[in-house]
C-alpha cells in the first residue's frame, strides 16, 4: 500500500512539514517495499489545500500523515477516502515505521483553519 507524509525536502531523512497544503514535498512511499517518490508541492497560492488534496489524491495512497490540514484539504482527502492523520513529526521515516505499527489514528475533521500557512 502506499501512503503520503509531508516533508521539508525529498527524502525519507527529511523532517516532517507540518504544513499539508504548502509543504514543499510529497513523499509517496509503498510501505511494503519502501520505494518512494518524491513530488514537489507547486500549490502554494490561493487554494493550496485544494490543489494539494487532489494531487495527492491522484497518487492513490491509502493515507496521509502531516503535521494539520485545514479545511479544504480536508474535505478534498476525506471524498477521496483516504485517511487523514495529524500530529506526526520528526523524520519521514520513522513516521513509516509508526505507521506501520498501527499506532497512528486517523482523524475525523480538520486541525487548522484556512489559509493557516499563508504568512
Amino acid at each position: 500500500m502506499k501512503i503520503c507524509i509531508t516533508s521539508y525536502e525529498a527524502t525519507l531523512d527529511s523532517q516532517v512539514d507540518p504544513k499539508f497544503g504548502r509543504c514543499a514535498y510529497f513523499i509517496i512511499v509503498d510501505t511494503e517495499s519502501l520505494g518512494f517518490e518524491a513530488v514537489k508541492n507547486d500549490a502554494a497560492s490561493g487554494g493550496a489545500g485544494i490543489q494539494a488534496g487532489q494531487l495527492v489524491s491522484e497518487k492513490n495512497v491509502e493515507a496521509v500523515l502531516t503535521g494539520n490540514v485545514g479545511p479544504n484539504a480536508f474535505q478534498v482527502l476525506n471524498a477521496a477516502g483516504i485517511k487523514i492523520i495529524t500530529g506526526v513529526s520528526g523524520e519521514v521515516s520513522d513516521a513509516v515505521v509508526e505507521y506501520k505499527q498501527n499506532t497512528l489514528k486517523p482523524i475525523d475533521k480538520a486541525t487548522i483553519d484556512s489559509h493557516f500557512g499563508m504568512h
